[in-house]
């Protein structure tokens, strides 16, 4: 459900300025299973249409992030081939934080402390709005795929294993 009490993050300011449209929805958080799948259950919707951001980093362009399916494996070989690296590997956890202002289970493709490439699974282009945290935990961001693109000027790409 729609969350009138949560204060507005980051990230939906940075909509808001770009008069983008979305919806903040919140879900109890249970930290010790801080998955997308359990998200998109909390919040009563299909996992398909709930979108994790993961941090990577690519061997040519440094760290970027790519959004996923809740319940799909991040194929770094499409997201090398994508971004134009020869590798690509997931950023340790110990480094996210670092480079993103984020925690994990918060971790949003917008409002980062710099702002990296987005990747963003061709299969979001599929369904009318998608879920994407709002950069923190248990509070996600509801607004349509290409306003997302938009928004954090990332592109589309086959970046994930379902």
């Amino acid at each position: 459900m729609p969350a009138a009490k949560v204060s507005k993050t980051n990230a939906a300011r940075i909509l808001e300025g770009l008069g983008i449209p979305y919806e903040l929805h919140t879900a109890d958080v249970d930290e010790n299973d801080l998955s997308a799948v359990t998200m998109a259950h909390n919040l009563g919707v299909d996992p398909a249409c709930v979108f994790k951001t993961l941090v990577a980093r690519g061997d040519k362009t440094g760290v970027l992030m790519a959004c996923i399916p809740a319940a799909a494996e991040l194929d770094l070989k499409a997201l090398a081939t994508a971004s134009g690296n020869k590798h690509v590997e997931m950023v340790p956890l110990k480094d996210v934080r670092p480079l993103t202002g984020y925690m994990r289970g918060g971790c949003s493709p917008l409002g980062a402390k710099k702002a990296y490439p987005v990747f963003v699974d061709e299969n979001a282009i599929l369904l009318e709005t998608i879920f994407v945290s709002a950069g923190q935990r248990g509070v996600q961001l509801r607004l349509k795929p290409d306003d997302l693109l938009r928004a954090v000027e990332g592109q589309y790409a086959p970046v994930a294993r379902i």
